[in-house]
């Protein structure tokens, strides 16, 4: 998995923004990143003309202020021994497009979204950037705290599942050993079991048995390094795997939900997956990363933010 030297945090002015500085001084601080773009987007402006004659330092005024007030929740949040360098970004537009084609121009390894439950203000859509973002999303729910202690990586033994746990690997190397790593796999009975003359125990052993088996074929092919990696399966009794998840997460006290973007090619690389994009909605008590190769979505930036 690629480095993250450079970061995007998506700032909004609410009381979400300190708890998304100190998530990048947390992952500057592990990964020794370079660039950390703290960023602002004013919706757009319909100012008229005459109002912007009489008053020519009004848009440039608000930027300035805009710029300030991050400036003051960074030097109040992000420690001041992490050796990073910073800018401070104002953009007037469409939140999705403005990060979307900063990101590109930046060459981001990550972006840092807020997931706001109570805090006032509509955040970051996060779904849209999930999908069209040409590097990994971290998704920080309000008065999360920046830890990586136990790592929760949903798997159904593919090869943006595969990304997502060398992922977790790659988090859990940084922090010198200390993260455990659980990989679950949500398997489910099939509504026809009853016709191959089973009954439903039966049936739930012989997919737990075929799980267990994926499960052994698709860590081979994976460099786990010193990590400690448990398996974990789930039988999935109401048709919603999401669910399982995000309770499994709960039950465990998971830091960090980790989980691949499902586009790895130009064709599919709008389509991040169902189980990814359910658990964006769904999922408001864990920070949520949803890897994504880095460039993989670079070929159709451009033509997305024309969209």
């Amino acid at each position: 998995m690629y480095q993250i030297k450079k970061i995007i945090v998506c700032l909004d002015q609410s009381d979400m923004d300190e708890t998304l500085v100190k998530f990048a001084a947390f992952i500057a601080k592990t990964n020794q990143s370079k660039k950390i773009y703290f960023t602002n987007v004013i919706r757009n402006l319909s100012i008229p003309k005459d109002i912007l004659a009489e008053f020519p330092n009004l848009i440039s005024n608000m930027v300035k202020e805009r710029e300030n007030q991050m400036k003051k929740v960074v030097a109040k949040n992000f420690d001041s021994n992490i050796k990073v360098s910073s800018s401070f970004i104002v953009k007037e537009g469409q939140l999705s497009k403005k990060i979307l084609k900063l990101a590109n121009e930046k060459s981001a390894d990550l972006i840092l979204v807020g997931r706001k439950t109570s805090l006032p203000g509509s955040g970051v859509v996060s779904q849209r950037l999930a999908r069209r973002a040409s590097c990994s999303l971290l998704i920080v729910p309000e008065n999360s705290q920046p830890k990586v202690k136990k790592l929760l990586v949903p798997s159904d033994f593919s090869d943006y599942s595969k990304d997502a746990l060398e992922e977790a690997i790659e988090i859990a190397e940084k922090n010198e050993g200390k993260s455990e790593i659980i990989c679950q796999n949500v398997y489910a009975v099939p509504s026809g079991y009853h016709f191959t003359g089973k009954s439903y125990e039966e049936f739930s052993e012989i997919m737990l048995q075929n799980a267990t088996i994926n499960y052994k074929k698709f860590i081979r092919k994976i460099d786990t390094k010193s990590s400690k990696i448990k398996p974990l399966y789930t039988k999935d009794e109401d048709d919603d795997p999401v669910v399982d998840i995000i309770s499994k997460a709960g039950e465990i006290k998971a830091d960090m939900i980790i989980i691949g973007a499902k586009g790895r090619t130009a064709a599919t690389a709008l389509f991040i997956g169902s189980m990814a994009e359910r658990l964006i909605q769904m999922n408001d008590k864990v920070p949520l990363l949803v890897t994504r190769p880095k460039g993989k979505n670079a070929g159709i930036i451009e033509y997305i933010l024309e969209i």
